[in-house]
């Protein structure tokens, strides 16, 4: 049986599917990667709801290796057996870097944005306390209690910019999780396989992480590289798990980088 996954599709070319975190939806990573990736052309943009999150049902779904499934039956689906071109962001990197392991064959790049790292459970995790490095108390006062929670909750960066895009791109996620689903997942979060379960991943990798993330941190994600030996690794000042919203400009620069790599492996 196929559970379809709601789906944003945009462009031709070689795929790119983009996995987004955990509890948003698929406007998180559109927002971020759209303006890199239309820009460039030649690359098809998949941007799926994870199943429970955005417009994707959750029915069915009790772990991670289910979520995991129905992403595998979606790539099935949307491109078959073609090479494509992977990108994660937190708990869509841990998904990210299963595929990657299982699809090693046809997967032409990997980027990882604010990813899980070795831990999969928060309380394992090695991450520093949070650090507000721009703040704007007006700002913050004008805002609806509830907004300003959930905004102030991970925030780095609080300014007018990084609260339109919280808002645009990150709160109508939160708003549509089906939280019964969320509740299943997080039950049973770690895969029965480790996404490093095989050998490197040879394919150019990109790791960003933010030097201030209080959710996922940047110190498990080091613990990666030796699984991928083609990979560049930042950690970003400035920056938590709301990296792309924080540090756009740095991480648009990073992505072209990556597909450079991409597409210079093409070329060899």
């Amino acid at each position: 049986m196929t559970h379809r996954l709601n789906a944003l599709d945009r462009g031709d070319g070689v795929p790119l599917v983009a996995l987004h975190g955990f509890p948003v939806d698929h406007e998180l990573m559109s927002g971020c990667l759209e303006p890199v990736l239309s820009a460039r052309g030649g690359i098809r943009r998949l941007y799926p709801d994870l199943p429970g999150l955005g417009r994707s049902p959750g029915d069915g779904v009790s772990s991670t290796d289910d979520v995991l499934a129905r992403v595998e039956e979606f790539l099935d689906e949307a491109i078959g057996d073609a090479p494509f071109l992977l990108v994660g962001e937190s708990f869509g990197g841990y998904l990210a870097r299963a595929i990657a392991n299982r699809r090693r064959d046809r997967v032409l790049g990997l980027a990882l944005i604010c990813p899980m790292g070795t831990a999969v459970e928060s309380h394992d995790r090695r991450v520093p306390p949070l650090e507000v490095r721009r703040s704007d108390p007006e700002l913050v006062a004008g805002l609806d209690p509830a907004e300003a929670a959930d905004f102030t909750e991970i925030a780095v960066v609080q300014s007018p910019e990084t609260w339109r895009r919280f808002r645009a791109e990150i709160a109508p996620g939160l708003s549509r999780a089906d939280q019964a689903a969320v509740a299943r997942i997080r039950s049973a979060y770690a895969l029965t396989s480790p996404p490093e379960s095989d050998g490197p991943l040879l394919a150019p990798t990109l790791i960003v992480t933010g030097r201030q993330d209080n959710v996922t941190g940047y110190l498990d994600q080091w613990d990666l590289l030796e699984h991928y030996p083609h990979a560049s690794f930042a950690v970003l000042d400035v920056a938590g798990h709301n990296l792309q919203i924080e540090r756009p400009t740095l991480l648009d620069a990073l992505l072209v980088d990556w597909l450079d790599r991409v597409d210079g492996e093409s070329r060899t």
